[in-house]
């Protein structure tokens, strides 16, 4: 596989909020789970653990925790990224995020449709919801399904107002 096809691959992923009601092999996912382990993490602490939701009732719960968490309602799995902070105390955020966006791109490379759901504000209801020891922060909670839409690609800024060269405000050329 080239570059190119791989940054094609890249820059078409999207966020999914629709999902077909067909269930996924659990062999699948402990696929994309076995890639997740390969994200990197400061000092190799790998202090994720992912947590596979398939129950109903439990993924409801989820889904209710705050209005952007709908689509855990119709989507066939959740996928819990947590960390556990004393591993890990000064980048547990960051490695739990690149586990989290591994699961998303492996999804993305099976024809899985994913959408990541923001836990931070709601730590301790999904701590409780599953059972997690205080120790462990869930970092992300990603919904995942074969698509039932096809979202269009989103408008990005436009790298010359981001991107700078040594220093902020100096435009790269």
């Amino acid at each position: 596989m080239n570059s190119e096809t791989l940054i094609k691959f890249l820059l078409s992923r999207r966020s999914v909020r629709r999902f077909k009601q067909e269930s996924i092999p659990i062999d699948l996912v402990k696929k994309i789970l076995d890639v997740a382990r390969y994200a990197p993490s400061a000092w190799n602490k790998q202090p994720w653990i992912f947590i596979v939701v398939t129950d109903s009732v439990v993924k409801n719960k989820l889904a209710k925790i705050h209005k952007w968490a709908y689509p855990l309602e119709e989507a066939p799995i959740c996928i819990v990224v947590a960390c556990n902070k004393n591993e890990s105390p000064d980048s547990f955020h960051i490695d739990c995020a690149n586990a989290a966006m591994y699961i998303i791109l492996a999804a993305h490379a099976h024809g899985l449709g994913t959408v990541w759901i923001h836990t931070l504000r709601n730590v301790e209801d999904i701590q409780r919801i599953l059972n997690l020891p205080s120790s462990y922060i869930p970092i992300a909670m990603i919904a995942m399904g074969y698509p039932a839409e096809i979202p269009y690609p989103r408008p990005r800024k436009e790298l010359r107002d981001i991107a700078y060269l040594n220093s902020f405000g100096n435009p790269l050329p």
